[in-house]
């Protein structure tokens, strides 16, 4: 055990942690040159393409220092906001963190989330400054920045560059010499903590998971606390490049096991597994189910193909656990799904893999948050789609959910994010300077008005150098009105929302004015409006395609002209009262991006 090392690396989106533990990688010639390849811990598509690591993953190195053998385990951790559950179940699988910053870059809010949820679970915290090589690295302004972060000492930052692979020895080195080896009984009942899973289409889900106390044998029968159930461990291993089946699993290591499970439910991160033999106790403690924060749904094209899509989202599922999902059904759309999602870049990220992995066509609808409607007989209703809130005449109020949000940007900036926060009506809570160049503000601010666009705007007001990061506090009152879209009369359900009443009457007005762009023309008016309850707020009219009847008369008395318009009126008023519209895709995508 004393020669085992678990250690993580922490980082904010883009500071490249994925380049350097291919460094690392390659240093401790864990691959071979032919296996070699960038981001090789990224082995998703799309994780290549954007740059970014959507799922965590371990592997185990083997180190020599002298003269010694020590085994790593290196746990990969996404660094994007949306995806913290799965970055505080692995940091909890490990004993140190090696906490990378940019030096082109400096702290942003993602390191400082991050590095809290190290600091809560004890680990040991080694401060690497990545891309010294860089022309617009400024090291020495950003390991002051580090040290006032920390404490720690200067001589304590480790310089690194994960592209030229210098100072990568060093790194390993600090890992061995300053990373805890993991504590635990190598004799009490078996605990382990699962940090992740993965589903294999021929084996089921496989569980990655770290031994805390105890150990597991191969063929033993285990059973999962959280979920009761119970299984027998037909293979277990560690995690080299490629899963290394062993015989036994002592404590402090890591490694996977597999046991035939077919449903994603079964296994859930941050779960403890024990045997039936001997069982633990008490769980590890940490565990709590996902919680998401956006809800949308999310419709086949074709109606057929709702079925294909009900087993395209299961199998998605189990890849990703933090997908949740129900079945729902739409006037305007049909058949589909109510889905929860940790955020709009995991929501953006499930649709591209359904089209991708499972190739189906799907429409997203608008996304929103979950609501609690109080009524006036005092009852209490999870509002998760706009439909589903009760008539204002039995409403009594509305509680909508608040965020802690923090944001980190250059001082130049600090006007024009406060302007973009109090649009979305935040509350300015506090403001930090943490250097002379650098302020860290902390605002309250409903999730429904961060989950279009206020990212992107965010990004764009401060010009890339603002970083986000958020945690939700608790449900508030509000004003909310729910704004319906009607369509010749006919209201289209998906295109509905939840709403500020101040803001109301604006996004009505700016809804149907996108809407009369996008809706193609018939041969009859369309009349679109916005309403709240029964009064219309605003109106728009796509207007008809009109042929010209009268092209076909040539001179003569206005009698005849005026008889074929009028067979042509009684033929419109007709086509009126069977005419229904299509909506396209569009429509419902515009609707998120108004401005």
């Amino acid at each position: 055990m004393k020669n085992i090392r678990n250690f993580c690396i922490i980082a904010h989106i883009d500071h490249g942690k994925s380049t350097l533990a291919d460094r690392l990688l390659d240093e401790t010639q864990t691959v071979t040159s032919r296996e070699k390849q960038d981001q090789l811990l990224d082995d998703m598509d799309l994780e290549r393409e954007r740059g970014i690591t959507i799922k965590s993953h371990a592997i185990q190195m083997a180190y020599n220092l002298n003269g010694e053998n020590y085994t790593l385990n290196l746990i990969d951790t996404p660094g994007h906001v949306d995806f913290s559950y799965e970055v505080s179940r692995a940091i909890a699988a490990c004993e140190g963190a090696l906490l990378i910053v940019d030096a082109a870059q400096g702290i942003q809010a993602q390191t400082i989330s991050n590095l809290y949820l190290a600091l809560e679970h004890d680990l040991e915290i080694i401060p690497v400054l990545n891309k010294i090589d860089l022309d617009s690295a400024n090291p020495e302004e950003v390991k002051d920045q580090i040290v006032d972060l920390l404490g720690c000492d200067r001589d304590e930052i480790l310089a690194a560059s994960g592209k030229t692979g210098l100072g990568v020895p060093e790194i390993l080195e600090a890992i061995v010499e300053r990373v805890p080896a993991p504590v635990g009984d190598p004799d009490a009942p078996l605990q382990a903590l699962i940090f992740d899973s993965v589903f294999n289409p021929f084996r089921g889900i496989i569980a990655y998971f770290k031994v805390v106390n105890g150990s597991l044998n191969k063929g033993e029968k285990v059973k999962f606390v959280n979920t009761k159930k119970e299984y027998y461990a037909d293979e277990i291993g560690i995690l080299k490049l490629k899963p290394e089946p062993k015989n036994e699993l002592k404590t402090g290591n890591v490694g996977y096991i597999i046991s035939g499970i077919k449903t994603a439910v079964e296994v859930k991160v941050g779960d403890t597994i024990t045997t039936v033999e001997r069982p633990c106790a008490q769980a590890i403690q940490g565990f709590e189910n996902v919680k998401p924060m956006v809800f949308a749904g999310i419709y086949p094209v074709d109606t057929e193909d709702y079925e294909e899509l009900r087993a395209s989202m299961e199998k998605l599922q189990l890849n990703d656990a933090s997908l949740t999902y129900e079945p729902e059904s739409s006037a305007a759309l049909g058949f589909g799904f109510r889905c929860g999602f940790l955020g709009m870049l995991h929501m953006e990220i499930i649709q591209e893999r359904l089209e991708r992995e499972f190739d189906m066509t799907v429409i997203t609808t608008v996304p929103n948050v979950s609501y609690y409607a109080y009524t006036k007989k005092d009852e209490k209703i999870i509002v998760n789609n706009p439909s589903d809130l009760p008539d204002p005449s039995k409403l009594d109020y509305v509680e909508e959910p608040y965020i802690a949000a923090q944001i980190i940007t250059k001082a130049e900036y600090v006007g024009v994010i406060m302007t973009l926060c109090i649009e979305k009506r935040g509350v300015l809570k506090n403001q930090i300077y943490l250097t002379s160049d650098r302020v860290e503000l902390q605002f309250e601010m409903p999730l429904g008005e961060i989950v279009f666009d206020f990212y992107d705007k965010l990004k764009s007001v401060s010009r890339g150098y603002a970083s986000f990061d958020y945690q939700p506090i608790d449900y508030k009152q509000s004003k909310l009105v729910k704004i319906d879209i009607l369509l010749n009369g006919d209201q289209v359900d998906a295109l509905s929302a939840l709403i500020h009443q101040d803001n109301a009457f604006t996004l009505g007005k700016k809804i149907c004015a996108k809407l009369r762009e996008l809706i193609p023309r018939q041969q009859f008016d369309i009349a679109i409006q916005a309403a709240i309850g029964a009064k219309i707020i605003s109106r728009e009219t796509v207007k008809a395609v009109r042929k010209d009847v009268t092209a076909k008369c040539y001179g003569g008395d206005i009698t005849r002209k005026r008889k074929l318009l009028e067979k042509q009126k009684k033929g419109k008023k007709r086509m009126r009262q069977v005419g229904n519209v299509e909506v396209p895709q569009s429509a419902f995508m515009a609707v998120l991006k108004l401005d």
